[in-house]
């Protein structure tokens, strides 16, 4: 069998199931924007090829439309690639595409026959999900009206890739449940799945921080406080976090608090100023600090952030009604006891009280409370700890959960008619 993976950032959420099919005698070719595949390393058995660097939207293209210009010509670049392969003989008999930069728009075109497989991660919403969620970023009536426009523009590239594929993944119900209900019958959920082998509990564990003054050894007779961002920012809760420090340090004299993530912006509008996000709001609390415990790493490398996983006293993890990170799983799945806030995307996962604890994503103050509820009886929070491990283990590990539900998906994908793939599919869900 032939399979094609196409990615801007090959192989993004497809490293495994890749992987695994070229272990099984398949030939698999993943297909990415060229400058991404550098200096990234190879997975044994799976070819990679790169496309130059498409585009982006001009300038002087109205701002509604100037993502989905930059989409249409990723997508012309990805028909190039494949009229290439399609002239070197490669025909795939079944191909997986990430829509989400355009990659999608064009591939039934060059393969019309061929089963195709989105991953779609969020549907955009003018309301009622992420945008107007945090009312301290509220904009002006017209701005508001504008904003909402210009969002359900941008899902152009979604609805085109909806209506193209035979078949959509969606990681979470909650992602699934953002989509179309027109297109819902076309989607299921499978998560991409969490390697419980490395993220796994380890009271042994132990991690060095650097200071100015000296080392800070941290282990599990330390208070750690964790909270992880790909970059810090209000979609994942970073100002909510910051504004309970201040009563925090003062309440647990011994925490020490470490923040993971970086300085730019994943998701929403950028900081004001021209400051970022992660000054603005250090700014507004440091003068109440003790800022000799309170330990920005930046981003760090995977080892090490699941070294900080395992000495980890709570984690706190925030967020808008939006993609659910992978770094909560994670941290669950290594025996951390999170706080996390009762938003959707969170609920699905965590039941308060039983796998973990649940706070109001705008009430600093809850989260002190349930932060020192945890120190004050630690011996009956380790039930939660437990219980995170297994939701993980066993609704979401990699290899024994995700990875054969995707494979077990592609048999249904190959024993399927064509012309009733849809169709069957979605009544086997």
């Amino acid at each position: 069998m032939n399979v094609l993976f196409v990615h801007q950032n090959f192989p993004g959420q497809y490293p495994h199931l890749a992987q695994a099919l070229a272990q099984q005698g398949h030939r698999v070719i993943g297909l990415g924007e060229k400058a991404n595949l550098q200096n990234r390393p190879d997975l044994p058995g799976v070819t990679r090829i790169g496309y130059p660097t498409p585009q982006s939207g001009h300038p002087n293209t109205h701002q509604y439309l100037r993502d989905f210009e930059g989409q249409v010509r990723r997508g012309q670049q990805i028909v190039r690639s494949l009229l290439n392969l399609k002239n070197q003989g490669f025909v795939p008999d079944l191909i997986y595409a990430h829509p989400g930069w355009g990659e999608l728009l064009y591939i039934k075109d060059v393969y019309p026959q061929v089963p195709l497989v989105g991953l779609f991660e969020f549907y955009y919403h003018g309301r009622d999900q992420d945008v107007g969620f945090d009312p301290e970023f509220a904009a002006q009536p017209l701005l508001e009206l504008d904003s909402q426009c210009r969002i359900r523009t941008k899902n152009v590239n979604n609805l085109l890739a909806l209506e193209a594929v035979d078949l959509g993944i969606c990681p979470t119900h909650y992602q699934k449940s953002v989509m179309p209900i027109a297109f819902q019958d076309k989607l299921t959920v499978i998560h991409d799945g969490i390697n419980t082998n490395v993220a796994v509990p380890d009271p042994r564990a132990q991690l060095s921080l650097p200071s100015e003054s000296a080392t800070i050894a941290l282990d599990h007779s330390t208070e750690v406080i964790t909270f992880v961002n790909r970059n810090l920012e209000p979609y994942r809760g970073y100002h909510t976090f910051m504004r309970c420090l201040p009563r925090l340090l003062q309440e647990r004299p011994q925490a020490q608090v470490v923040l993971v993530g970086g300085d730019g912006v994943s998701y929403g509008a950028a900081a004001p100023s021209n400051q970022t996000w992660k000054a603005t709001f250090l700014q507004e609390v440091q003068t109440d600090l003790d800022l000799t415990r309170v330990h920005f790493v930046g981003r760090v490398p995977y080892s090490q952030l699941i070294q900080l996983f395992q000495v980890s006293s709570v984690h706190v993890y925030l967020t808008y009604p939006f993609v659910l990170s992978w770094s909560m799983l994670e941290a669950m799945s290594c025996g951390c006891l999170v706080v996390g806030s009762r938003t959707p995307p969170v609920e699905e996962l965590i039941r308060a009280g039983e796998n973990g604890l649940l706070v109001d994503f705008f009430d600093s103050n809850a989260i002190v409370d349930q932060i020192n509820a945890v120190m004050t009886h630690p011996t009956r929070m380790q039930s939660l700890r437990a219980a995170a491990r297994r939701t993980i283990v066993e609704n979401y590990d990699l290899q024994t959960v995700c990875l054969p539900q995707q494979l077990a998906l592609i048999q249904q994908i190959l024993s399927t008619a064509a012309a009733g793939f849809s169709q069957n599919l979605s009544n086997q869900k």
